[in-house]
């Protein structure tokens, strides 16, 4: 795999700049996002893991109200970055928190290492270092797709810093392996990742996260995913994003719910249908898969202190579709929570 655009001098941490390409489909970022506009400044947290000297992107956001001395951490999905928050930010923001967007290793504006060994314990730790480094020691953490896996996770490794959890039509309501999705290998799903483009992007994420709608706005994000992975970068780009689809598959966080100890909400938009694997699994086992209006109902069951706050009609990304609304939800479960603590 190619090696990433930076480099180190006398200690000091420099990004080279590189060129956003034009392309018939729309423009090419470099291989941590390099030439995408991100809505609030984006720092860079340096560390070591596995033999490797990594850099962790991160948007950190002072309360723009009146702060009420909370902080709140998001977590992106797999086909998002910490940018896509950025109504969500803002709305916290307003409300007096102070927000934290990194972007994980392997995504966006962070390192996307030639190898890595993945998992949602790993990037846990990764978030942790970082939140250390900012001197965060409680947290509420709010997480989206796959990022609701990882906010799991963490939940479940740091439970003593999570003072409440929310998931953002979580990905995980359901064990895909152990329902019958048939396993990719690394290389297989390689393959795949260097074939996306802006096109097949839009449409998978049109009939899957949105029900068959779209509106004009989800098409920056598509350019952002589809331009990061066309760039100078691709095939980094792709490998990385291979192992993080395996990571998924093979680390299910389902059976571990009803371990989590604080309170946690699920926001759930029902018209959902995002699976991983449905594209390979039998007619049979795809029918029973990615049913969001009842994953929601059946994990809420599952978790000791959980609210459930449906969006009926709306998909994947509900904090993106009707941003007022979700944000309204989450932000009153969390004064009405937070008074509790």
């Amino acid at each position: 795999m190619p090696s990433s655009p930076h480099l180190w001098l006398s200690g000091l941490f420099l990004t080279v700049a590189i060129p956003v390409l034009a392309h018939a489909e729309g423009p090419a970022y470099g291989p941590e996002l390099q030439g995408f506009d991100y809505p609030y400044t984006v720092k860079h947290f340096a560390f070591e893991s596995q033999g490797k000297t990594l850099q962790m992107g991160y948007m950190d956001v002072a309360a723009s109200g009146k702060a009420n001395g909370h902080s709140v951490v998001l977590m992106h999905g797999k086909n998002f970055c910490g940018a896509t928050w950025d109504s969500s930010i803002k709305a916290l923001s307003d409300a007096g928190y102070r927000v934290i967007a990194p972007d994980q290793i392997g995504f966006c504006t962070s390192s996307k290492p030639d190898n890595y060994q993945y998992s949602f314990q790993q990037l846990a730790s990764n978030t942790h270092a970082l939140l250390v480094k900012l001197g965060i020691q409680k947290t509420s953490l709010l997480g989206h797709s796959t990022g609701g896996m990882l906010a799991t996770r963490y939940a479940l490794q740091y439970p003593g810093q999570v003072e409440q959890l929310a998931l953002v039509n979580p990905i995980g309501l359901e064990d895909w392996k152990a329902l019958g999705v048939p396993y990719r290998t690394v290389d297989q799903w390689y393959e795949r990742e260097l074939k996306l483009s802006a096109d097949g992007i839009r449409n998978y994420e049109r009939s899957t996260y949105y029900a068959g709608r779209w509106k004009p706005e989800f098409d920056r994000w598509v350019d952002m995913l589809a331009g990061l992975n066309k760039g100078p970068g691709h095939t980094q780009v792709a490998w990385n994003s291979a192992l993080i689809y395996d990571m998924i598959f093979t680390q299910p966080v389902f059976y571990e719910f009803k371990d989590l100890k604080m309170p946690t909400l699920l926001l759930i938009g029902t018209s959902d249908t995002t699976a991983i694997g449905s594209d390979i699994a039998s007619p049979a086992v795809k029918a029973k898969i990615g049913h969001y209006d009842v994953l929601g109902k059946q994990v809420a069951q599952l978790i000791p202190q959980s609210t459930l706050i449906e969006f009926p009609g709306l998909g994947h990304a509900p904090q993106m579709e009707e941003p007022a609304l979700f944000h309204q939800a989450l932000l009153g479960w969390l004064a009405k929570t937070t008074s509790t603590l």
